[in-house]
Parts: C-alpha cells; sequence; structure tokens
C-alpha cells in the first residue's frame, strides 16, 4: 500500500469496518460468563449489541447448549436465518475452521477435515464471507499469553493448554483451490486469514494463475506461535506489500489487540477486535466484546476518521462482486499485470 503525504488526514480515508469476534470459540462459558453467549437468543443478541455499538462485520463461530463449539451445520442455518432478521445490514463471516476446540482433556485441538469445511459453502441462508487460510501452518494461540492473560480460565489446564499449543491449520493448495472454487459458486466471499507475507505471495500467485478473480479482503492475523507476532516492523512490512486495492484488517491478540488496531486506524486501515482476540482492558479488568468495539469507535472519533456503516462496509468489501480474468483483477487490486510474451523489464499499467 502506498502512503501520500496526505494519507493520514482522516478525510481522505475509507470509512472504518470494524469487524467484532464476540463468540470465543477457545474460550469455554465460564471464562467469561458475562460476555460468552451460550443459547441461541444470547449468541443473536450478542450480534444485536456489536451491530449497535458499531461493528459492520460478525465473525462467527457457534455454540451447543452444553457450552462446547457447535460442528453441526444445522446450528450455523439456524443462527445465520436469526442473524439475517436481526441484524439485516451487517455482514456475516464463518469463521473457516467452524470449531478448533477440543471435546475433553487430553485431545487436540483441531480444525475439521477438509470435506466438513467444505460444507460451509453449502449454508443456507448463506453467509456474506467465510474465512480461509493459506497454506498449512502452526496456529499456537498461547504462544503470546502470559499468565495474566489465561489467569481464571480453562486455559490453566495443563492438557488444555497444550492442546492448543499444538493446533496445526490445514490448508494445502488442493483444498485451497477446491474451496475457493465452491465458494465462487456459492457467491460467498473469501476473507484471506494471513499468517506472514509468505501467504500473502502464494495469493498473489493464485491471482495472477486465475485461480481467484475478486476482491482481495485480508486480515494480517498478528497472534505469534507461526504466524507473525505483533511487532509494528513487521506490520508495516506486511502493509508495504499488500496491493492498493485490497482492504486490509488489523487482528492481533490479547493485550496486543488495541494498539494494533489504533494504529490501524490512524493508517485508514480496518480493525477487529471481540472476545476471540482478548478478555482484557488491562491487567486484571476483563471487557466484554461490545466494550472492545465501543473503544474503537471512541478512538476513531479522536483521529476523526468515520466509522462506516452496514451499506459502507458492504461497499468496502465489494460484497457479492467477482471478475471475469486475471489481468482484470490485477488491474483491479493494483498488483502489476502479468508478463506478456516477449516481455522483458518490469510489467505496469499504462
Amino acid at each position: 500500500m502506498h502512503f501520500l503525504d496526505d494519507s493520514l488526514w482522516p478525510e481522505n480515508q475509507e470509512k472504518l469496518v470494524i469487524t467484532a469476534a464476540p463468540y470465543g470459540p477457545e474460550w469455554e462459558p465460564g471464562d467469561f460468563p458475562e460476555d460468552i453467549p451460550v443459547t441461541m437468543d444470547q449468541q443473536v443478541q450478542t450480534a444485536v449489541d456489536c451491530y449497535n455499538a458499531g461493528a459492520t462485520v460478525l465473525h462467527i463461530h457457534v455454540r451447543e447448549l452444553n457450552g462446547k463449539g457447535s460442528k453441526r451445520m444445522s446450528m450455523f442455518n439456524e443462527l445465520l436465518g436469526r442473524l439475517r432478521e436481526a441484524v439485516p445490514d451487517m455482514i456475516l463471516q464463518i469463521g473457516g475452521s467452524i470449531s478448533f476446540t477440543p471435546e475433553n482433556d487430553g485431545e487436540a485441538a483441531k480444525w475439521l477435515e477438509d470435506e466438513a469445511r467444505h460444507l460451509l459453502t453449502t449454508l443456507d441462508p448463506a453467509p456474506d464471507q467465510v474465512t480461509i487460510a493459506i497454506n498449512t501452518s502452526q496456529m499456537n494461540i498461547v504462544e503470546l499469553m502470559t499468565a495474566d492473560d489465561i489467569a481464571g480460565t480453562s486455559f490453566e489446564r495443563p492438557a488444555l493448554h497444550e492442546a492448543f499449543r499444538n493446533m496445526v491449520v490445514p490448508a494445502e493448495p488442493a483444498w485451497v483451490e477446491e474451496h475457493l472454487k465452491r465458494l465462487r459458486a456459492a457467491g460467498i466471499q473469501p476473507h484471506f486469514q494471513l499468517a506472514h507475507s509468505a501467504q500473502l505471495e502464494t495469493v498473489e500467485r493464485l491471482i495472477r494463475r486465475g485461480v481467484y478473480t475478486g476482491p482481495l479482503n485480508i486480515s494480517w492475523v498478528a497472534i505469534g506461535g507461526g504466524f507473525d507476532g505483533p511487532n509494528p516492523y513487521t506490520m508495516m512490512d506486511f502493509v508495504r506489500r499488500v496491493p492498493d486495492g485490497a482492504s486490509l484488517t488489523m487482528e492481533s491478540i490479547m493485550r496486543a489487540v488495541l494498539p494494533i488496531n489504533t494504529m490501524g486506524i490512524a493508517m485508514g486501515l480496518h480493525t477487529r477486535c471481540g472476545n476471540e482476540d482478548n478478555l482484557w482492558y488491562a491487567k486484571g479488568e476483563k471487557m466484554t466484546s461490545v466494550k472492545q468495539v465501543e473503544q474503537l469507535v471512541r478512538i476513531a472519533g479522536e483521529l476523526g476518521r468515520k466509522v462506516a456503516d452496514g451499506k459502507e462496509a458492504r461497499d468496502i468489501y465489494k460484497i457479492g462482486e467477482y471478475w471475469d480474468s486475471a489481468d482484470e483483477a490485477l488491474a483491479k487490486l493494483g498488483y502489476a499485470p502479468n508478463r506478456k510474451p516477449g516481455q522483458v523489464g518490469f510489467t505496469f499499467h499504462a
């Protein structure tokens, strides 16, 4: 992304899109009972509250009544149907893992198998987005968590902590290509959850080869443990490499979420918050997902950056849009064009 002399002036920035991730699939309800919704009514009300606070994208996982993460498509269908009525302007984004939480202590924390995740493309009603991982990688979500972060939560149990420490995200090339094909056929947009620049390079190659030819909505997921950490130097290198026509959301973990999001707001990027990413306002003081959204709205207001409403967020994300060729996608996203036969030197759009 290119920053001109006036790029930090809020009047020259897109309106801020705030993603709320309030369903915390890694946590047990007792970890934060005031903020972990369990019943279907509670899960719907959580979405309404986040939307009213200023979030226009909802990152969705679903719980069963016993508090465990649901792996049943029927539950996803039920929640999506109710959300379409309760928050019709909100972008509904399904978490591509479905549920990675182990059923019992001693079991692995793992993403569902390939075919189960493909079922997300058959949900009815269809979501607007499904998050997609690129390139199989480690996802050790506890690597950056401190003793203060997990104090009083289920993560203090050694077996559960070890399960998450060894979690792996499966995203082999054949699966990614098939999933992108099925998402397009269903009219669902992928939201790319990227761990580092090498995965961004893979996405660019998918576009150059015509495997994916649509809007590029990306989250930089700075959670460590196989992903980038919340280091400003690493963040700026990733931002530099994202094309100008893409939409980039900042995502981090625990008390790094707020500073990373604040930098993102100031730079004209987008943000994500909620109990899936962070439980804390300060050491020992928890903060609900809704309060986290309200906090980002306040910070944006201090910087003069306006917050997008649901329609504006859909326009920014280009929901429902796909393009016909790799050449068109490269041009719209701001990537240099592919090399023509016999062409030498650097390629550029005239």
